[in-house]
């Protein structure tokens, strides 16, 4: 179906797929250059950051062009995806993905931890950069687990970063009393926003071009459809303006317009 969609509208490759794109190919809208501004000032810095958004604003996609961004011979991203690995699941990573063989006894592996993080700065000349994903899952236990590694040499100088990603409800967490000491350690906070209706036509066409359309494909109305129904948000825009061309193309339009987006709505919003 997918190729034929391509075929009938002169496109190269899938313009809403899901495979990733290179840094320099994504669409920069304000959210997501403030996000990685605000990353990449965390990672130089070698501060605690906490970067929110609903599902689908874009954390991850920011995440990965911040890191991009880096100079990779100096910098060592270690990146937990799944917090349900508990505190000693973190611990375990941090010293695996540093090279090191964790230690059995629970009691000994966060000096492990400790241990490797600082030896990489200073054997190897690399900054660590830490980063869990989907934060906001994280149990009270274990995010002052991060606390304790933070906890190194942090009032004068720590060498390494930290970045907590996650769901609006982590900062609502970070604010509970008994986390208070974690949250006083925040250097950076950081709240994607969606993207307005002028944003998301431009992340649009911006997509469709890079899939070798150059003039519009999609009707003011439709845009502004899309743009109310995915609230801005990325992979909601994506989405919707996927299924809006496969509804276009079902009725042979030339156009994506509004009676083919309302098509794709009325699916996106159905609960049978």
């Amino acid at each position: 179906m997918i190729d034929r969609v391509q075929a009938f509208y002169g496109l190269e490759r899938p313009p809403f797929g899901r495979a990733s794109l290179a840094p320099g190919m994504l669409h920069k809208h304000a959210s997501h250059n403030e996000a990685v501004a605000r990353i990449t000032w965390c990672i130089t810095n070698h501060a605690l950051g906490v970067v929110t958004g609903e599902v689908g604003a874009g954390k991850t996609v920011a995440l990965r062009a911040a890191i991009a961004g880096l100079d990779a011979a100096r910098y060592t991203p270690i990146y937990i995806p799944n917090p349900a690995i508990g505190m000693r699941g973190l611990y375990e990573a941090i010293v695996a993905t540093l090279g090191g063989s964790p230690s059995y006894r629970t009691a000994s592996l966060m000096a492990q931890a400790n241990d490797a993080l600082a030896a990489e700065v200073a054997e190897r000349g690399r900054v660590p950069v830490i980063v869990l994903d989907e934060s906001h899952l994280l149990a009270h236990e274990e995010l002052d687990a991060v606390r304790m590694i933070t906890n190194c040499e942090m009032d004068s100088t720590t060498p390494f970063a930290v970045l907590m990603i996650g769901q609006p409800t982590l900062r609502k967490k970070m604010k509970l009393g008994v986390l208070a000491a974690l949250d006083q350690r925040i250097a950076v906070r950081c709240q994607m926003l969606p993207m307005d209706l002028e944003e998301t036509d431009s992340y649009v066409k911006h997509h469709t071009k890079l899939a070798g359309r150059t003039d519009a494909l999609f009707t003011d109305d439709a845009i502004h459809m899309i743009h109310t129904t995915g609230r801005g948000l990325p992979r909601a825009v994506n989405n919707l303006a996927l299924q809006s061309l496969i509804a276009a193309f079902t009725a042979e339009k030339s156009l994506v317009d509004e009676a083919s987006a309302r098509i794709a709505v009325n699916e996106y919003l159905a609960t049978d």
